[in-house]
């Protein structure tokens, strides 16, 4: 019965130089090894953060004030001729589109707890 001949061979020890370089080259993995664990656990670390962290919520919306069994009443001047073609309500501010008497457009912006208008866009064509 024959031998493989890897088997008969017995290695030689290395040269010096070649094993300083293997010494060298098992450092530098066993370090950027240990590196790439300490990333890998923040990052795990910074999604468990993220996923038990407890959000607070936004301030809530101040509303019209005003008597619960009884509805709020209120007068908003527009100019004379004025249409108006949307609106939209946010909290206590009312957004009116108008289409005015002269052909153009602009947004009112109404503060329905102080009973002011806040904001005028005139929307105009470039």
């Amino acid at each position: 019965m024959m031998q493989d001949d890897d088997d008969q061979v017995e290695e030689k020890p290395l040269d010096p130089a070649v094993e300083r370089v293997r010494r060298k080259l098992v450092r530098f993995i066993a370090i950027n090894l240990g590196i790439l664990f300490l990333a890998l656990m923040a990052v795990v670390g910074a999604l468990v953060y993220r996923a038990t962290r407890v959000e607070t919520p936004a301030a809530p919306i101040r509303e019209v004030p005003g008597p619960a069994d009884t509805a709020a009443y209120g007068e908003i001047s527009i100019p004379q001729g004025a249409r108006i073609t949307s609106h939209a309500l946010s909290g206590n501010r009312l957004s009116l589109s108008l289409d005015l008497a002269d052909g153009t457009r602009s947004i009112y912006i109404y503060d329905m707890a102080e009973a002011r208008l806040i904001a005028r866009f005139d929307i105009k064509e470039e």
